[in-house]
Parts: C-alpha cells; structure tokens; sequence
C-alpha cells in the first residue's frame, strides 16, 4: 500500500508564494503518474498538475506560468511550487499516485490553502 501525507500549505496574501509536499510511504516503484488537484468549497475536485515517469508535466490552464510540480524520487516526494497565488486558488490541495498500467491509485489527505485579497 502506499500512504500520502501532504504539507506546506497555509494562509498566504494574494501574490504571494506556497510550495505543497507530498511525501509517500510504501512501495512506488510501480506508480508512472503524480498529480496535484484542489476541490474549493461547493466544487468538484480539479486537476491542477501531473507529472509522469519520464518528467512529461500538465497543467489546467488557471495555474500555468504561475505554479510548477516537480519530484524527487529519492525522497518519494512530489511538490508543487505555486506562485502569484490568487484569492480563487483558495481550495484543499490533494496529492495523488496512480499507475495507470496496472491499477492502484491513491489520494492524501489534503492541505487547506486559503489565499487573501
């Protein structure tokens, strides 16, 4: 099984600057895509990044040129740098593994960034 526990995320003033983690346990060896997401309150959970096996990224068109997901895979840890953060980037960020040959897919358990005007 693999566990995913998100940190880094806060209160931050519109502008301003945040870098999620998310670190896993477990066996990965098996997982080709890393993604973030964000569900704001009364929305439907949304892609935001992902991230393959051979460093292919993709962003949802509101976060491009503003926020950039990256991987250490040494350290099992999947981030993602966000910049010029907006008062509609409010939501709960979620991580997510998946190997998308075989199945096994798994979410953590978020982190609230809540953004200020």
């Amino acid at each position: 099984q693999v566990q995913l526990v998100e940190s880094g995320g806060g209160l931050v003033q519109a502008g301003g600057s945040l870098r999620l983690s998310c670190a896993a346990s477990g066996s990965i060896f098996s997982i080709n895509v890393r993604g973030w997401y964000r569900q704001a309150p009364g929305k439907q959970r949304e892609l935001v990044a992902t991230i393959t096996g051979v460093r292919s990224t993709n962003y949802a068109d509101s976060v491009k040129d503003r926020f950039t997901i990256s991987r250490d895979i040494a350290k099992k840890t999947v981030y993602l740098q966000m910049n010029s953060l907006k008062p509609e980037d409010t939501a709960v960020y979620y991580c997510r593994f998946q190997n998308t040959w075989a199945g096994g897919d798994y979410w953590g358990q978020g982190t609230q960034v809540t953004v200020s005007s």
